[in-house]
């Protein structure tokens, strides 16, 4: 009987798991009342490394005054009435966001020269050709002509270039609070798999900016890399601009100001060297200690423990003075 019941107390401890539980554990299953799917199991897991944008919140501070500059410059550049929205920012790997594109897109890569990294602008095709409509003479009231399964050509290309370059510019305007920084225009690519500018599983921020000409319009997307904002994320993590956290800028400025009228003690070393405590004790008056030091040879002049100059002994009329060398060598 006690090796029945062992043998039906293992069997108790294992269990076939259906195709519906092993979709859960994974992370597959998703509830179809949620409009937003919810990820479970290991995928929520895996995806629960990923950096949230909030942890760096004057980037929203840089694409609030990014709209509002692309605003002003669409407007002149094209003179029609441009409004630009920000929808959402959002933090996701390189891969996902590339498996979201939608072709045909125009995607385009720019170079950080200050930050020796590189960003993605990505263009989708109905603002492509509502902006060479509207640059060409379109008129309102008409959705823009689309031509599906044909390459941009020359003309619709340069007009493009001219208006990433315009953003890219106003790019580098909403950065200049923090940190001055160029955006450069690399190429223009339209296959996703030539625009891998990082490794798929690294994080990445994606700005969706929309830009509506009454009847026209389209949505451009900027995606950065955490790696390209690395040399800037402590500015980044700022809550507002220019934060000092509880500092005295008026204190510090004062205290700046008065060290230099501060008096210090400055020493003439002229030679150091060691002996034993014997025959330190046996010094008497009169007792003499040799240097072994050369007439020019140079001396140090110290503040505290700090070496600052170099120079060498001599007298000036009736006073012992130094003349400074050089700076002394840090060791």
């Amino acid at each position: 009987m006690a090796e029945n019941n062992d043998k039906t107390n293992e069997t108790q401890d294992y269990r076939v798991l259906n195709q519906e539980e092993i979709d859960a554990l994974l992370g597959y299953g998703y509830s179809s009342n949620d409009d937003i799917q919810q990820k479970n199991g290991l995928q929520a897991i895996l995806s629960n490394n990923m950096v949230s944008y909030e942890r760096l919140p004057m980037l929203e501070i840089v694409f609030d005054r990014l709209i509002r500059l692309m605003a002003t410059s669409l407007r002149n550049y094209t003179q029609d009435n441009v409004e630009v929205s920000l929808d959402s920012i959002e933090s996701m790997r390189f891969g996902e966001y590339i498996d979201s594109l939608t072709l045909p897109t125009l995607l385009n890569i720019f170079k950080t020269e200050e930050w020796d990294n590189y960003g993605l602008m990505t263009l989708d095709s109905s603002l492509i050709y509502s902006m060479v409509d509207v640059l060409l003479g379109g008129r309102h009231g008409t959705a823009a002509m689309r031509i599906e399964g044909r390459p941009y050509t020359p003309i619709e290309l340069n007009i493009i270039k001219e208006i990433i370059q315009l953003i890219l510019g106003d790019l580098s305007t909403a950065f200049d609070p923090i940190t001055s920084v160029g955006f450069v225009f690399d190429r223009l690519e339209t296959n996703p798999r030539f625009a891998t500018i990082t490794h798929m599983s690294n994080a990445v921020i994606v700005a969706h900016l929309r830009i509506d000409m009454e009847d026209r319009g389209g949505k451009i997307d900027l995606m950065l890399p955490y790696a390209t904002l690395e040399p800037i994320r402590d500015l980044l993590v700022q809550m507002f601009m220019g934060e000092r956290f509880g500092r005295d800028t008026i204190w510090e400025n004062h205290l700046m100001s008065q060290l230099w009228e501060t008096d210090i003690e400055i020493k003439a070393v002229i030679k150091e060297t060691k002996a034993l405590l014997s025959d330190v004790s046996s010094w008497k008056k009169g007792s003499f200690f040799p240097l072994e030091i050369a007439p020019d040879e140079d001396i140090s002049l110290m503040c505290g423990d700090v070496a600052l100059f170099n120079g060498v002994m001599g007298r000036k009329e009736d006073n012992v003075v130094v003349k400074i060398n050089g700076k002394a060598e840090k060791k």
